[in-house]
Formats: C-alpha cells, structure tokens, sequence
C-alpha cells in the first residue's frame, strides 16, 4: 500500500505574530487610557462636587447660627485656614444660570482638588473682597476634579461676578479678559493686575484658569472691579444680578 503523507499544520510568520501581539498591546494601551481618561474627568468631578456640596452645607448651617461676640462687643473678624474653612461663595451668571461654588483659601491641588475655587496666597497675598483695596484672585480647575472654570472662556466684559460672605453680597463687572498667558506669567493676579489696563490700586477680582481645554500649557484670565456692595438681608435675597424669573 502507498502510505499516505501526513498532514501539517501551517505555523504563522515571526512577523505576523509580533504585529498580533503588537496589536494585542495597543488595544490594552487604549483600554488603559481611557479609563484613565473617565476617572480624570468623570469619576474625579463626581467625588470633589460631593465634597464641595457636602463643605457648602456645611457653611450655610454655620452662617445660620447667631456670630459668637462678647456682649456689647461686636463680632471678631473671620479667620481662615486653607484649604479647610469655606470664605464664601462665587456667582458668575455666564457659566451657567444656577452657577454656584465654593471658595476657599489656597491654591495648591490638595484645595483645589476639593471642586472649589481658591484664593492665590502666593506670589501675591490676594486681597478679600472687603479689603479697602487689593484684587481678589481665583483659580480653579477647567478639567476634572469638578472643573469649575471649565465655561471661563464664556465669560466677557460686563459680565456680573458676584461673591457671597456671610453678610454681603461683593457684585463686580467684568471690565477685560486674557485669553492666553504664560503659565509662569504671575502679574496677571497682582494687586494692579498686568494687562489689565487698571491705573492703579482698586477692589479687582481675578479669576484664572488653564488653557487650553485638556491642557494646562497657558493660562486665561478674567478681570473685574467692584460695582456695589449689598448688605444680606434676613431672607439671604440675591442681588438683581443673580434674579431670574
């Protein structure tokens, strides 16, 4: 009998292996990157809008409660640490109608972090919006961690900027913006910013941010000067700026 050959079985080229395992790789790469992208952006907002939500509250209740003061004697101006006690609550109606967040002091991740705005402390000590003169300067993230600045491109001139304390209400108008500086361009938060065409020394408001969006390779920034300060009354009614009907 012819004895029949056996039969074999074709092995892959080295080559089509390694593009097989090269591929493997690549779509393990992007698995990877995109849920790092959906916890940078997504999980991260979620966790610091409950923290901020949660300090928000916080300070309200202590702002219900009658100021500690000697009798006779009025109440002691506030303190602050950063980082931990809430200053205040920053308004701004171009970012949204219901636009709402917490201030604290700091600047650093471990505040910001939170889903709040922070109040530069350094190069510039940032003046308070009650300081006779100074400029109150801001930062917060424009991606992930709550991106509370994410809009700050949707703010221009005229735009109302309203910061809530415990007993006034501080309402600014936005007098000029710039849409891109060096990250290592420190006058824009000056007490007279830089750029901002400012003569001199005024109550200002700073609000930074990183640009462009996803990035932090520049910086933007909006500035404001001081219109009015409205006293709070008994029911905590906004200024005509924040009323909408």
């Amino acid at each position: 009998m012819t004895k029949q050959p056996e039969s074999s079985v074709a092995r892959p080229h080295p080559g089509a292996l390694a593009l097989g395992v090269l591929g493997e790789l690549l779509i393990t790469a992007g698995l990877v990157l995109a849920l790092f992208v959906g916890y940078s952006l997504w999980w991260t907002d979620l966790v610091a809008d409950a923290r901020a939500e949660r300090a928000g509250d916080r300070l309200r209740r202590a702002w219900a409660a009658p100021a500690a003061a000697p009798p006779g004697q009025a109440a002691p101006a506030p303190t602050y640490r950063p980082g931990a006690d809430g200053i205040g609550f920053l308004h701004v109606p171009a970012m949204g109608r219901d636009y709402s967040v917490l201030i604290r002091l700091g600047t650093g991740s471990e505040v910001l972090d939170g889903g709040v705005a922070g109040v530069y402390r350094e190069p510039y000590r940032a003046a308070m919006p009650w300081d006779a003169s100074g400029n109150f300067a801001l930062a917060a993230h424009r991606d992930g961690h709550g991106a509370k600045f994410h809009d700050l491109d949707e703010v221009g001139r005229g735009a109302a900027v309203v910061v809530e304390t415990r007993d006034h209400w501080y309402v600014y108008r936005v007098d000029g913006t710039l849409p891109r500086a060096s990250k290592f361009d420190t006058g824009i938060i000056a007490p007279v910013p830089e750029g901002s065409g400012y003569p001199g020394p005024g109550r200002y408001i700073t609000l930074t941010t990183c640009t462009p969006v996803y990035s932090s390779r520049f910086r933007m920034a909006v500035w404001g000067s001081l219109v009015r300060v409205d006293p709070v009354d008994a029911r905590r009614t906004p200024p005509p700026e924040l009323r909408t009907s």
